[in-house]
């Protein structure tokens, strides 16, 4: 397959696969650990993959931090900040993993980092994409989707003009968020390891096929774009007055319409949903954001497209 207007881009050599971001996220943590013993599993032709536990002291207490949320400080101000003794534990290990795996923006930093994540909502097994005209991660994503198919792999966007999210992978120049769920904190779930397991399986392949030289054509992928955060009510002193509505709870990335149930107050009032658009939920009722302030995220159904991309490996072979 050949084509005037296929996008040449460079082979991915530098992989990592990052678990314990948080560390009572047991999925990430126990297949890194598995892999730090014996990952042939996981190593492809032409490439270096390394297992890595971003936040060890999180995972040794098995809670979500120590001093502040890991992935949400690889800002520059957190990454620049001077090392002091009273520097948050995050922050520091933030500065560490950046100097190992980038630094972040450089043409030195890693290629990709799959970031393992679990959460309590019911959100399956979901790839998170952090830039919209990242056509090497969208045709990754599509070529994953494909391979699971006929199960669901949602693609959750969370490119905002206003949110922004310091994450751990966005050290790497690719991206990869993968978000399994339900499963509670502090616990671990066959399933859904297994399916975690499966995505970065396909997400290695896929790396492996392009670096050999396999063009992929143009591809459109449907995704979840994040429009903003909705948090639980609340009284005037801050306090959570009414909890996820039976009818919202566990539906993820169904329809939500003018009307329909959000919340429910003990004392049985039913708030619902004022808006003037049909949107999808999710994130619904995670445990780790309640201390966010955030009962849910909105997003809207939309599509991506990807170029037409070829490793320029072969480019450099014949030249």
């Amino acid at each position: 397959m050949t084509s005037c207007s296929v996008v040449h881009k460079p082979p991915v050599r530098r992989v990592a696969i990052f678990g314990g971001t948080h560390g009572n996220e047991l999925s990430g943590i126990f297949l890194v650990k598995h892999w730090q013993e014996n990952g042939a599993e996981i190593q492809r032709t032409g490439m270096e993959v390394k297992p890595f536990l971003t936040n060890p002291r999180a995972v040794k207490k098995c809670t979500r931090y120590i001093d502040c949320d890991l992935n949400r400080v690889f800002d520059p101000d957190n990454l620049g900040r001077t090392v002091v003794e009273d520097i948050p534990y995050e922050v520091r290990r933030a500065q560490e993993i950046n100097h190992i795996f980038g630094p972040k923006g450089s043409d030195d930093a890693y290629d990709l980092i799959f970031d393992l994540h679990n959460t309590t909502s019911n959100m399956g097994g979901t790839l998170i994409l952090e830039n919209s005209r990242d056509d090497f991660t969208i045709q990754m994503f599509h070529y994953i989707k494909n391979a699971l198919a006929p199960e669901c792999c949602p693609v959750l966007l969370i490119e905002h003009p206003n949110l922004k999210y310091a994450t751990t992978r966005s050290v790497a120049k690719h991206p990869v968020g993968v978000e399994v769920g339900p499963q509670p904190q502090g616990v671990v779930r066959a399933d859904t390891l297994d399916k975690m397991r499966k995505i970065v399986k396909h997400g290695l392949d896929f790396v492996q096929l392009f670096n050999e030289g396999k063009e992929f054509p143009p591809c459109t992928i449907e995704v979840y774009k994040i429009m903003e955060k909705v948090d639980y009510p609340r009284n005037k002193n801050g306090e959570v007055i009414a909890i996820i509505h039976p009818k919202l709870q566990d539906q993820d990335w169904q329809p939500l319409n003018n009307g329909d149930p959000l919340f429910l107050t003990l004392d049985g009032e039913v708030i619902a949903y004022n808006g003037d658009c049909t949107v999808y939920p999710t994130f619904i009722n995670e445990a780790a954001y309640y201390e966010k302030k955030q009962a849910f995220v909105k997003t809207i159904k939309t599509e991506l497209t990807a170029k037409h991309i070829r490793s320029s490996v072969l480019d450099q072979n014949t030249s």
